[in-house]
């Protein structure tokens, strides 16, 4: 069964036109929802932001320009907002993904310095 859904499923809009796309899940150990774009003929996906639980983070490459936004464990849903299309690449394929949460750790502090 489909356990992750995204609306509108297609979009067409102009320049300066707003963007609001949704993503949900059905899945309880799921606490993390990705958004990612996948431009032009360009096969890779980049990852543009994701909620982590409440937290939010939107890439630096794509600060500005897309805001993330929703709770991915208790309302399993989250939210991709463009405030207006601007760019040529904003023209693409975008896609949600729904995971269990990480956790990340920073490998320096694996390390105890000398004394």
């Amino acid at each position: 069964t489909d356990k992750v859904h995204q609306t509108p499923t297609a979009i067409l809009k102009g320049p300066e036109d707003k963007v609001n796309l949704t993503c949900s899940h059905t899945d309880s150990n799921y606490y993390m929802i990705l958004w990612y774009q996948q431009a032009g003929q360009n096969t890779a996906l980049k990852l543009i932001g994701y909620v982590r639980f409440t937290s939010l983070t939107v890439e630096d490459s794509f600060k500005g320009r897309f805001d993330v936004s929703g709770d991915a464990a208790a309302n399993k849903m989250a939210y991709l907002h463009f405030p207006k299309v601007t760019e040529a690449e904003d023209s693409a394929v975008y896609f949600c993904a729904a995971s269990e949460a990480q956790c990340f750790t920073i490998p320096s502090l694996l390390y105890k310095n000398p004394l």
